[in-house]
C-alpha cells in the first residue's frame, strides 16, 4: 500500500471520529492538489482559489451528513477530485477562460532559461485550453494530479477505457497542435 493511500485511509478514519478536529488535516493534505486541478481546468488563479475553497466547503458539508462508516470508506483523492471538477465545470458554464497555467511539459525537454521556461509553460497552457473539457479533465487528472485510471474512473464516473482513450486523444491533440505551431514558427522565420 503506498503512503498517500495509507495516509488518506488514516485521515478518513480520523475524520469519521472527529470531523471538526481533523478537517484542517484534510485541507493541509489536499488543498494544494485541488488548487492545481482547478487552476489547470478553469485557468484563472483567483477563480481557482475560489473553486478550491468552494470544493473544500462542499466536502465539509457532505461529510457532516455522512455516518462514521461511510466517512471511513471514502477514498479521499478521487472523491475530492470529483468535487473540485464539478465546481470548476459549474464555474466554466458561467465564465469561459481562454488560458490556463500548466506546470507539466509532456516533451520533458529541460529549459534552463526561466523566461523561455515561462513561455513554454504558457504555450502548453494555451494548447491545453483548446482541448474539449472531457479530454482536458482526463489529461489534467492523469498527468498533472497523477491519479491512476481507476481513481479517475471513480472521480469522473467514466469507464477506465474511455478515460485512457480521452488521455490518449488529448495528448495526441496537444502534440499535433505543438507540431503545427512549430511548423508555423519555422515558416515565419524563413519567409
Amino acid at each position: 500500500m503506498d503512503d498517500a493511500l495509507h495516509s488518506d485511509e488514516a485521515l478518513a478514519a480520523r475524520l469519521a471520529v472527529d470531523l471538526d478536529g481533523s478537517f484542517e488535516a484534510l485541507v493541509d493534505a489536499h488543498a494544494g492538489r485541488l488548487f492545481s486541478i482547478a487552476l489547470r481546468f478553469i485557468g484563472d488563479r483567483s477563480d481557482a482559489e475560489e473553486a478550491t475553497q468552494d470544493a473544500l466547503v462542499r466536502a465539509y458539508h457532505a461529510l457532516t451528513g455522512y455516518d462514521e462508516a461511510r466517512i471511513r470508506e471514502i477514498r479521499l483523492r478521487p472523491w475530492l477530485a470529483t468535487i473540485v471538477l464539478n465546481v470548476c465545470r459549474n464555474r466554466a458554464r458561467v465564465r469561459r477562460v481562454a488560458t490556463v497555467e500548466l506546470a507539466f511539459d509532456p516533451s520533458a525537454e529541460p529549459v534552463v532559461d526561466p523566461v523561455a521556461r515561462s513561455d513554454e509553460k504558457a504555450g502548453w497552457a494555451l494548447l491545453l485550453a483548446t482541448l474539449p473539457p472531457a479530454q482536458r479533465a482526463a489529461v489534467v487528472l492523469r498527468h498533472v494530479d497523477g491519479l491512476s485510471y481507476a481513481q479517475m474512473a471513480e472521480a469522473l464516473g467514466r469507464p477506465e477505457g474511455t478515460l485512457k482513450a480521452q488521455v490518449h486523444r488529448g495528448l495526441a491533440a496537444l502534440r499535433d497542435a505543438l507540431v503545427a505551431a512549430d511548423r508555423r514558427e519555422r515558416e515565419e522565420m524563413t519567409a
